[in-house]
């Protein structure tokens, strides 16, 4: 009969408090999990324990394997992107959503156009690819910085009786 059941026994029982603590604190840097971490990291020290044997460092092992995973779930993080519409499968350029995309972008595009007063103008810079500062916006428009956000705020409330009266209609 071996030891070493009994010896990663003890070292899980050794490193339980500080995993907990290093999971506890890295985790809201990286979106995860406290508890998604620690999994992660017990799972790397018994691939180890199982090839290499337990680490020379257990405790300096264990912290950096908790910012490795730290670092590996902010990295798939930023290259997955959140199903908030159509299937995953739906091609982006599927002739019929682009279709549909243009038309509700014209509709967008005319109705902006008869809003009152500076609104048409106003929307246009903030509808504009470019993606302007408020500061190039106001200095565009010749008002303030300060007054964009009412006035943007006036627009938006005129756009949305304007859009809503015509879905009615139809």
């Amino acid at each position: 009969m071996t030891h070493e059941p009994v010896m990663a026994y003890e070292l899980v029982v050794f490193l339980r408090p500080l995993l907990s603590a290093e999971a506890s604190a890295e985790a809201p840097g990286c979106g995860a999990d406290a508890g998604d971490l620690e999994q992660a990291v017990w799972l790397r020290l018994l691939e180890r324990l199982g090839t290499d044997g337990p680490p020379p460092d257990p405790p300096g092992w264990l912290r950096r394997a908790v910012r490795t995973e730290a670092r590996r779930t902010r990295r798939t993080a930023r290259r997955e992107t959140a199903l908030t519409g159509e299937p995953a499968d739906a091609g982006h350029h599927d002739p019929e959503r682009l279709a549909l995309a243009a038309a509700r972008r014209r509709a967008l595009r005319d109705a902006v156009r008869r809003l009152p007063g500076r609104c048409p103008r106003l929307m246009e810079a903030l509808l504009s690819p470019g993606d302007p500062t408020y500061r190039e916006i106001a200095g565009e428009l010749g008002i303030s910085q300060g007054s964009l956000g009412p006035e943007r705020s006036r627009c938006l409330g005129c756009l949305r009786r304007l859009l809503t009266s015509e879905v009615a209609a139809r």
